[in-house]
Parts: structure tokens; sequence; C-alpha cells
């Protein structure tokens, strides 16, 4: 949700200045990229994952502030929802063990994170979203204490102007109205960033836009919204309506909406930050004192603050990233299509993947965005959402015209791909086979997170007899404790 701010309410000359910053700093950003002033050769990973807080019935439960205060480290933060969470891990060097270190490293986290939220009456969930949410929990009051949350939800309900809608047909069919942003708290992700040279963004940026519908369709786990069974990956069309300002009118007229999968391959990251300039007004004209022009003569690396606040409010699903760190700028992608959970070892498998086939497809000499139409890109994102592992994705290459199962797909030629990708980036072989098996179990199996809890709520209303609200309920308890075992969704039995 962006960096963190202090204020109160924006003015107009607060908005005019902005815009002036703003401007300035992508000019100091081109001259950067032009003078190749940018970090090369490392090859860095970084993970960031979402969380809920849940009741001993599988509630959402509105303390983390307390967790939080009782976890006392930097790398815990706060999300939207007084029911979220989130944990940093770290940049890592994306060769060797990383994966494997990554999972303790990560089971370590969770697990005293868990022991801190259960002294709150609370415990810890990696899902999309939590099935037990529903429309009562949508109210302010649950944002989490700190400005920018409001702040926010003030500038984009301003520009709307009316409720937000949120309609989704399903498995079941939703349609409900909220006067606040509060519905984006339901989703909870993770992050991957891949820190990249200049000349290799674009390629990267264009690799994790077509494997975008493929990620969803693999990792899905989000049926449930409001106790409605809607899509595999309902985070997809519920965060694309929850925050989007714009009424009938101004969709029509082609304004562009906030949560944004793009409209074109890109040749350079100056493509992505030059299209946030142009189509989107600022939602937190927060100015700082940094003088970008001045800094860079004195021979410094500016920050660029304003840019980088301003990209933070633009959601694509693979957003572009220029920060700072030991001193030097660099560029990342920021991939955001993925759900939380449904254990350690899924989020890195899912992790393995998208890094083995970006590295694989920006490599191609004949990469499939020569032969893959853009729009069929964004629409394998939400045929993905809809169908998870049962949809059917475009793919156009020699070997493949047209569609065919995303199941097919991933163990012909994106699992190869995969492994080619991490070999060339030094993973170690066990790595690479542990956490990209878990992948292919998935195909092999057809089932993931998604497919389990749908799978397992019609068992308990069906053969148990149980009511919605209680299989639901029932549910949530039994994947977190499913979850705790640390064994991969594909094999968690439905039964």
């Amino acid at each position: 949700m962006g960096e963190r701010v202090v204020a109160t309410e924006f003015t107009g000359a607060d908005r005019t200045r902005f815009r002036e910053r703003l401007r300035a700093g992508f000019e100091v950003f081109r001259r950067m990229l032009a003078e190749d002033r940018f970090e090369r050769g490392r090859t860095l990973m970084g993970v960031e994952l979402e969380l809920d807080l849940v009741d001993p019935f599988g509630r959402p439960v509105m303390v983390n502030q307390d967790v939080l205060s009782r976890i006392a480290s930097r790398d815990f933060q706060t999300e939207l929802g007084q029911f979220n969470l989130e944990v940093n891990i770290a940049p890592h060097k994306l060769v060797g063990t990383v994966f494997s270190e990554l999972a303790e490293e990560l089971r370590t986290s969770m697990a005293y994170a868990d022991r801190q939220a259960r002294a709150a009456g609370a415990r810890i969930l990696m899902i999309g979203i939590l099935p037990t949410l529903d429309e009562a929990h949508m109210v302010v009051e649950n944002f989490s204490a700190e400005d920018r949350y409001f702040l926010l939800n003030d500038e984009i309900a301003q520009v709307r102007g009316e409720d937000f809608l949120v309609e989704i047909d399903g498995v079941e069919r939703l349609r409900t109205t909220f006067a606040s942003i509060m519905p984006e708290a339901c989703n909870t992700s993770v992050q991957f960033h891949l820190q990249v040279s200049p000349e290799t963004f674009a390629p990267a940026w264009n690799a994790a836009q077509a494997l975008a519908g493929v990620q969803v369709a693999l990792g899905a786990n989000s049926p449930f919204l409001f106790g409605r069974e809607l899509w595999a990956e309902t985070r997809i069309p519920l965060f694309e309506q929850a925050t989007d300002f714009r009424v009938e009118e101004l969709a029509a007229q082609g304004v562009r909406p906030r949560v944004w999968f793009g409209e074109r391959w890109i040749s350079s990251p100056l493509d992505l930050f030059e299209e946030n300039l142009r189509y989107f007004t600022a939602l937190l004209p927060v100015s700082s004192d940094e003088d970008p022009e001045k800094v860079l003569a004195e021979g410094g690396i500016p920050h660029l603050p304003e840019l980088r606040l301003h990209n933070g409010t633009v959601y694509r699903w693979n957003r572009p990233v220029y920060d700072v760190a030991r001193g030097k700028p660099h560029l990342r992608v920021e991939n955001r299509v993925l759900p939380a959970g449904p254990t350690v070892v899924d989020v890195l498998a899912n992790a393995a993947f998208f890094y083995g086939c970006v590295k694989a497809l920006m490599e191609d000499p004949d990469p499939v965005w020569a032969h893959l139409s853009f729009e069929d890109a964004a629409r394998n994102l939400h045929n993905a959402a809809r169908h998870g592992l049962a949809a059917q994705l475009e793919w156009r290459r020699d070997e493949h015209e047209g569609s065919l199962p995303v199941r097919e797909l991933v163990l012909t030629e994106l699992l190869p791909a995969a492994r080619r990708g991490l070999d060339a980036l030094g993973i170690d072989p066990r790595d690479r086979d542990e956490f990209l098996g878990i992948i292919e179990g998935r195909c092999e199996t057809g089932r993931n997170g998604s497919t389990w809890l749908s799978g397992r709520f019609h068992r308990l209303v069906g053969e148990e007899g149980l009511d919605r609200a209680a299989a639901l309920e029932r549910l949530t308890i039994e994947y977190a404790d499913l979850m705790i075992t640390g064994a991969p969704a594909h094999t968690w039995k439905v039964g």
C-alpha cells in the first residue's frame, strides 16, 4: 500500500508541487538510464508474504497491532486490515540452495509469529482469501491504525464519488457495494522480487506478463468470498474492483484502472514509468525535500521519493520498482499475481517456477511475446483466475497454436523451461527437483489449494450436513492445521 505517509489532507498546491517534482524525478530517472548509473551483475530475489489472523473458530480477528507488538521485529508489518500482517524476507542471491534456505527462514518466521499470535488469542494463516470473512467485516473501523490507509481510502473514494461495486459471476454469483476500499484487505498475496540490469528489465517484465495466467492457474488458492464460491482465484477480480476509482462513464471513456495488467509489451523500463505519469493522477501527493537533479550532479544517488511513491499506488500485476540499496540504484520486477499459501513449500515451489521460467523465457532468442498477443496474455490471467488448473490458455509457439490445457502447457513446455532457467542461475539440482516437483505434482493430480478448499467444502456440506457458515469455519481450521504440517497442498486428502 505504498510508503509511510504523514499527512492529514492535501491541497491543490500540494498536488501541483507533487506533479512538478514527480516529472523532475522521472527526467532524472531517464538520465540515469541513459548514463548507465544502475547496479548490474547481481541477480537477487526477495519475498513479501501477506498473512491473516484468525480466532479459534477460523474467523478473522482484529489484533494485528497487538500481535506486531509481541513479535517486535521489523520484518513484520501491518497491511490494510487489522486481521492482516506482512512478513518481508531479506533479499537473497538467486543461486545454490536459496529455495531450501528461504523455506527454512519462512518456517522459522511463521512459527515464531504464530506463537506470538496465539498469546493474543489468534493464529497465523496463509491463504488467498479467508473463507470466513463476511460483509460485516468490511468497515473502516477495521483498517489498520496508520494514516496512509485512511488517506488512500479517502483519496480513492473521493475520486470515485460513489460506492465501490464488487460483482463476480462464478460458481455462484456475488453483487454488492461498499463505501470504502476495505474489501481489498480480503486479498492476501505473495510478491516475488527479481533484481535485473536495465537492459534485461524489459524481457524479464515481458516474460513475467506472459507467465501471469499460468502462475495463477497453478497457484490458485481463493475460491470463496463472503460465503460464496466464485472463481478458482477470486483475488484477481476482487483486487481489480475493490480499488477501482472509475465509475461507468470513466471506464467507458478508456480511463485506465488502478489495478492494471497493462496494454503492451515493452522495450524499456521507461515505458512503464512514463505510462504511470501519463495515465494516473497522484493519490498521495506527499512531496519530499530531495532535489534529485542536484544530488545527481554532485555525484550522489537520488532516491526519487515522488517517483517511488506514485509508482507504489499503481497496482500493476507485475510492477516496476526503482530502489536504492547499499548506496546503489537498481531495478526490480515485482510479481504480484499469486495468493499466499497454502504452505511454505508451496510458496517456494511457486517461486522456483517463476524465477526459472522468467530466466529461460527472457533469454529465448525467439521469445513467447513475439507470438502471443498482449491481449491474449491479459485474457489468460482472467481465464486462469476463473478456472484454475482446468483453464485453457493461449500460448502461440511453433509447436502450439491457439489454446491448450494449462496442465499440458506446464508439463510439456514450461517445466522443462523452468529447469533450464534454474540450471542457468546455478540453483542446486536438489532444490530444483524438490520444488519443481511440487508444480509437477499439481499438474499430474489436478489439485492445488483452491481445488482442496472447494472439494472439502462440498464434502462438509454434502456428506457431513454442516450449514454453510459452519462448513466454512471448519474448512478454515482444517486448512490451518494442514498448513502447519507443511505437506504440499496437492497431497492433501479431501475425504
